[in-house]
């Protein structure tokens, strides 16, 4: 690794063979070093999700001047926790994704990629999150990759407030409107379980869902953003602290 360049911990929840995270290594290839630890297969869904059951290992996949890849048996912040202890410094940025789907809206509470992102946020590194909405496994993301280098240039030029990182999603679409800066929609799911027969007997549960937008016209939301062809960029913090709340409370009584 070279000394005067930046160094990028990357990692994901579509797992370290996922297209949308080799997309994002080649695409930051040659203005970083880049230090890769991915979960070894699938991990969606994981939030901030950390193994405590049972032993975690990490593997090379591959190493070149630029480009260390390893891959890890746990959840996206195992990856980010495991990468900072054996790295040979400490990264200047830790970017989540390229992710297949959409993770605006309340889907950032649940999503792995967001995961990666919220715990290098904890740890005090300017943290960026990238989404395509598309889950195909040959998703093109094509069209996101020069937003993604400009994104990454001008956090790199002008770091992040303390407590804050990055949740950017790309619309699927050949181009785009532009890029709006957004808050974060509101939104629910429903119809989340699909109950199915066992061919056994019995029955079992398939996760599934349609999302319902709360307020679809908003246009200051990422959800509106998304819907209208724009790159949503949603700048969210780990504080979650309800802070009007705290002087409402004062005035309860919890006295016993």
């Amino acid at each position: 690794m070279k000394i005067d360049r930046p160094l990028i911990l990357i990692s994901n929840d579509d797992g370290v063979n996922a297209k949308g995270i080799q997309e994002l290594i080649d695409s930051l290839r040659g203005i970083a070093d880049l230090f890769v630890m991915a979960p070894d297969g699938p991990r969606s869904g994981k939030s901030c999700a950390m193994t405590s059951e049972c032993p975690v290992r990490y593997s090379l996949v591959s190493k070149d001047d630029e480009v260390t890849v390893c891959q890890c048996t746990g959840t996206p912040v195992d990856c980010i926790k495991l990468a900072l202890d054996i790295m040979p410094k400490r990264p200047d940025l830790v970017i989540g994704g390229i992710n297949h789907g959409d993770n605006s809206s309340v889907n950032v509470h649940y999503s792995g990629t967001m995961g990666v992102v919220i715990e290098g946020c904890l740890k005090g590194i300017p943290s960026i999150g990238f989404s395509l909405c598309d889950h195909a496994a040959d998703a093109d993301f094509t069209p996101m990759l020069p937003y993604v280098k400009q994104i990454v240039a001008e956090v790199l030029s002008h770091g992040l407030p303390e407590g804050v990182c990055l949740n950017v999603n790309a619309p699927l679409a050949s181009s785009f409107q532009g890029v709006r800066i957004c808050r974060q929609a509101k939104g629910v799911w429903r119809n989340e379980w699909l109950e199915c027969s066992h061919p056994r007997g019995g029955e079992y549960f398939w996760l599934t869902g349609n999302y319902h937008p709360l307020e679809p016209e908003a246009e200051d939301t990422d959800h509106w953003a998304l819907e209208n062809g724009y790159i949503a960029i949603t700048p969210t913090q780990i504080d979650m602290t309800a802070y009007r709340m705290m002087d409402d409370l004062k005035h309860w009584n919890f006295s016993v």
